[in-house]
């Protein structure tokens, strides 16, 4: 009976054991298929959030960029021709004034008390001379009539000749005299803008004054003087030549320095004759037409010579142009128009923030200009909403054509 119970114990235990095990495995697959629900999916990269422009086709100006200065047209300093006391100052300090203008008048009575005294030793003379002349005359007929002596007559005709003489002397005098007398008058010898006055009325004035009365300066037309590099003569040289043909003069162009307004258009008149072996400049100078005096001399001006156009060039912005180790390159947006990839690109010139494209790209593809530091080839975009800013003026001369360093001109 003892063997009997042993054994149905023997039955229980085994199939506890089962049991047991049957929940254990219950257990562990509906807790592995509970993990295998709450485990987390992976999700795509948010898309980054960029600003696109398309690639335009456009005609482009070329041109060379510099700093230049102002200068008059021409400057004079009105001085005094002759030494005396300043009377009258016919202008006012600031004045416009024209070519033949009254500036200034110096006491004359002097020089009118000598223009005076060599008239009167002309008519003197005049009278001596008449005399003299009548006298020949009788001389020439005694000699003809044997009354007169040859000696007699050769002495009348030499001092109807000393007479002459005299008398031409004095006109000179009496012209003398009158230029003069002239120069107590002092007019503008050229139209243009009156700056201080340097004398004022009761000095005495001498022709050797190193200050002069007053500087008048040639503000319309006015001058711009700037300089480029001697890389930039051979384009220029090949410009002017062209210009030429063509009887058109290379136009110039003037900014402030701080500024993107133009202030003027002109035309270059000057390539000077040599390069600066100092510093490695050439000379130009362009006139421009000032009715405005929006330029004034010693104002400094970005300057722009326009050498000429380049035609259906591709163009993009320049904040669009990213540079590596490889060379330059974009972030072109795909046919998707949702992920972007690299592009290498070849940059012919930048300027007015504006890149010249040679290579890599198609007219109305569409490029990043803002975002790419958190791009990456295969990236998706958002476009990035627009503010209503207004485009760029195109106006920065000097600055835009120092970020174009390294780029091929």
């Amino acid at each position: 009976m003892n063997t009997h119970i042993r054994s149905q114990r023997t039955l229980l235990v085994a199939a506890g054991t089962l049991v047991a095990l049957a929940i254990a495995s219950f257990w562990g697959l509906n807790h592995g298929a509970r993990a295998a629900d709450t485990k987390p999916t992976e999700r795509p990269a948010p898309a980054v959030v960029a600003t696109t422009a398309a690639v335009k086709q456009q005609d482009v100006p070329i041109y060379r960029a510099g700093i230049g200065s102002v200068t008059a047209a021409q400057t004079v300093t009105v001085k005094a021709r002759i030494d005396g006391q300043l009377d009258t100052v016919g202008f006012t300090e600031g004045q416009d004034v024209k070519a033949g203008q009254l500036l200034a008048r110096i006491d004359p009575r002097t020089l009118q008390a000598q223009l005076a005294q060599v008239q009167a030793q002309q008519a003197k003379d005049e009278a001596q001379l008449a005399n003299a002349r009548i006298d020949l005359q009788r001389y020439t007929k005694l000699i003809a009539e044997d009354a007169s002596t040859q000696q007699q007559l050769d002495t009348q005709k030499a001092l109807v000749a000393q007479l002459e003489a005299a008398v031409k002397t004095d006109a000179a005098q009496v012209a003398y005299a009158r230029v003069q007398l002239g120069f107590t008058t002092i007019t503008a010898p050229i139209g243009g803008r009156v700056g201080a006055r340097l004398v004022d009325p009761g000095n005495i004035v001498h022709a050797t004054d190193a200050n002069g009365l007053v500087v008048i300066n040639q503000v319309d037309p006015i001058s711009v003087v700037f300089t480029l590099p001697e890389e930039a003569f051979q384009d220029i040289n090949r410009a002017l030549r062209a210009s030429e043909k063509n009887r058109e003069p290379l136009v110039v162009q003037a900014y402030p320095r701080n500024g993107t307004e133009l202030l003027g258009t002109g035309k270059l008149v000057l390539l000077n004759n040599q390069i600066d072996t100092a510093s490695g400049t050439v000379q130009l100078k362009g006139s421009f037409a000032n009715p405005t005096h929006t330029l004034w001399p010693g104002q400094y001006v970005n300057v722009r010579l326009v050498l000429g156009q380049r035609a259906n060039a591709l163009t993009i912005p320049a904040a669009a142009v990213q540079r590596s180790q490889d060379g330059t390159y974009v972030y072109a947006v795909g046919a998707d128009g949702k992920t972007v990839q690299t592009q290498a690109i070849q940059v012919a010139q930048i300027q007015d923030g504006i890149a010249i494209v040679d290579q890599g790209l198609r007219a109305g593809q569409r490029v990043v200009v803002d975002g790419q530091y958190k791009l990456k080839p295969g990236a998706a975009i958002a476009e990035a909403a627009r503010k209503g800013a207004a485009p760029a003026s195109g106006a920065a001369v000097v600055a835009e054509a120092e970020v174009a360093a390294g780029v091929k001109k």
